[in-house]
Formats: C-alpha cells, sequence, structure tokens
C-alpha cells in the first residue's frame, strides 16, 4: 500500500524540522563549549568582586538581555547572594534610587552599546558602583566602562540569518549560572540553605527534615503499664500507636492497631512489654521528610518514631499525614 502525497510531504517536513531541530541545539551546545573555553581571568574578577558586594547584585539588561537578566538575579537570590533585576529604562525614570553604595551591578548586552543602559552605566560610575559587563563584542562602550569586562564568545547565533538572539542568551545564562554556581560553593551552600530559600513547592517540600514535622512529645508508656492505660493513652494522642520504654527510659518496642489485633483475647490483662512489638523502626530528627515517608510507605505503616541523639530515645513522632500535608511525596 503506498502513502498518499500528503503523508509524503508531512513525512519529509518531519526530517526537516528534526534537522533544523538538531542544527539549532548542536549550534548552541558547542558555543557553550567555546564560552567555556573561554573563561579566563576576568571570570575570577567577576567571582572575587562579588564576594566582596556588602549589599546586593543587581543585574541588568535590555530586550532579550533582560529577560536573561531576571533569570539570573533569581539565580543568585535563591543560592545566598542578595540579588534583584533593574530595567535599564525603569532606572532612567527613578530606579536609578534602588543601585547604592556596597551593591555590584552586572549589566548584559550582546552588543554593548545598548542605548538604554547608559544612565545605569553613567550612575555607577558617578558613584563608584563596581560593573561586570558582559558582551560578545570587543571594545564595545560596555566593555570599555566596566570594572570587570567579560567577553563572550565569537560564536554565531542558532538561525541561518544571524539575527535572532538565540546562541548568545543561552551563553549569556550560562555564564550567569557559571557565576552563582561559584558563589554558591566557595561559601558552602548546603541543601538547608536552600530549602530557606525555597519554603513552598515541591522543591522546598523534599528538603525538609523529620524535625520539621515532627510532634515533639511522642506517646510513651512503660513495659509494665496495663494494656488498659495503654488504650487510652492511644486514643488520647490520636496518633494510632504508642512507644514503649524500659526503666532506663530507653525505646524498646511499639505497639500498633495490628499488636492489638494479634493480642485481643485477654488484652486488658496483659501489660504493654507483652504486647509490643520489640526493635520498631524509627528515624532520625536530620532525615530527610521523603524519607520517612518512603520507610512507612515500604513498611505499610502510619508513624515513624523518631530517635536521637541516642538512637534509643524517642524524642517525637511524626506521623504519614504530617508528610503529605506537607507536599512530600
Amino acid at each position: 500500500m503506498t502513502s498518499s502525497p500528503i503523508d509524503q510531504k508531512s513525512a519529509i517536513l518531519t526530517t526537516d524540522f528534526l534537522t533544523t531541530g538538531r542544527r539549532v541545539i548542536r549550534r548552541e551546545a558547542d558555543a557553550l563549549t567555546m564560552l567555556a573555553d573561554a573563561l579566563g581571568d576576568s571570570f575570577g574578577q567577576a567571582v572575587d568582586l562579588l564576594m566582596a558586594a556588602s549589599g546586593r547584585v543587581i543585574v541588568s539588561g535590555m530586550g532579550k538581555s533582560g529577560h536573561i537578566a531576571r533569570k539570573i538575579a533569581a539565580t543568585f537570590a535563591s543560592t545566598g547572594t542578595p540579588a534583584h533585576f533593574v530595567h535599564p529604562a525603569e532606572a532612567s525614570h527613578g530606579d536609578l534610587g534602588m543601585v547604592a553604595k556596597g551593591d555590584v551591578l552586572i549589566v548584559l548586552s550582546n552588543s554593548g552599546e545598548t542605548s538604554e543602559l547608559a544612565d545605569l552605566i553613567a550612575h555607577s560610575r558617578r558613584f563608584g558602583i563596581p560593573m561586570i559587563g558582559v558582551a560578545a563584542r570587543d571594545g564595545s562602550t560596555l566593555l570599555r566602562q566596566s570594572d570587570v569586562a567579560i567577553l563572550l564568545p565569537d560564536a554565531p547565533e542558532a538561525c541561518e540569518t544571524g539575527i535572532v538572539p538565540t546562541t548568545s542568551t543561552t551563553m549569556t545564562l550560562a555564564l550567569g549560572d557559571a557565576l552563582a554556581i561559584a558563589l554558591m560553593e566557595h561559601r558552602a551552600f548546603t541543601p538547608d540553605h536552600f530549602r530557606m530559600f525555597h519554603p513552598g513547592g515541591k522543591l522546598g517540600a523534599r528538603l525538609l527534615r523529620v524535625r520539621d514535622l515532627m510532634h515533639d512529645d511522642p506517646p510513651l508508656v512503660s513495659e509494665a503499664t496495663p494494656m488498659s492505660e495503654v488504650l487510652l493513652t492511644i486514643t488520647q494522642r490520636g496518633f494510632g500507636v504508642v512507644g514503649v520504654t524500659g526503666a532506663d527510659g530507653l525505646l524498646t518496642g511499639i505497639i500498633t492497631d495490628g499488636d492489638l489485633r494479634r493480642h485481643m483475647d485477654g488484652l486488658l490483662a496483659l501489660s504493654a512489654g507483652q504486647v509490643m512489638t520489640r526493635a520498631p523502626r524509627t528515624i532520625s530528627p536530620d532525615a530527610l521528610a521523603g524519607e520517612a515517608l518512603a520507610a512507612m510507605n515500604d513498611r505499610k505503616i502510619t508513624c515513624l518514631l523518631v530517635t536521637g541523639p541516642d538512637p534509643m530515645r524517642a524524642i517525637g513522632v511524626v506521623h504519614i499525614h504530617d508528610c503529605l500535608r506537607a507536599g512530600v511525596a
């Protein structure tokens, strides 16, 4: 069965689209390799300048460079470096007041001659505000005026006409990421720090620790406690479990709903020590909440006792509902 002319044309177009897509991605990937190879002393000088800032990092750019500047500022801010974006045109109408001594400017412009940047550059020179310029044209006004000039390599744009900012913006974005990560690693920025700046959403939930969700007063009874009292404790506390401790106060077991069912006959005549399951599964308060959820799912249980620093001393309890309410999944 032969294909129709429409199907043949569609197949040809699909092949053409794939060819274009692969060419664009490979061209931008090649440009990133060029950028990595081209990084020199100016990159280190830029990091030193950013490290020394007592104020904020102000990132600015016009047009497509402005969009990249917004993302770079957001990356700095979320990795421990106070930063924000200032629109160069708005800066000329009052927002220059947002740029002050102690700040460091990062100004982006592919040509290095963007007219809207003039007032921002002049302001930085007048008040001695250090400026890092990023451009693709050597000898451009921006690079000549900058305290640290980072020249992007001469890589072709991804489009065949060479007029659409594509490769140049990809390189600038990667450069911003490189600066942010260099600062982050130098400051030993940890996942806990990252969570402080990302308290909401999936990312923040994944970085929560058990100590952030646990209840500090775990339900506990001694081994000698009559089961009539144990049942009252389980009902009053509402976790569906109770930890059992020895004479030294250390955890020796746990009583769950399953334990109650297994000892139904003559239950009230027994003590907690006779009903409990020994060596209960526990978790550290420093463990990720995701680990606690995985452990509960794996064991088909709804609660974990939290122990620490002594591995057998219960200091809290975490319920599966605590994890789900926090968005841990």
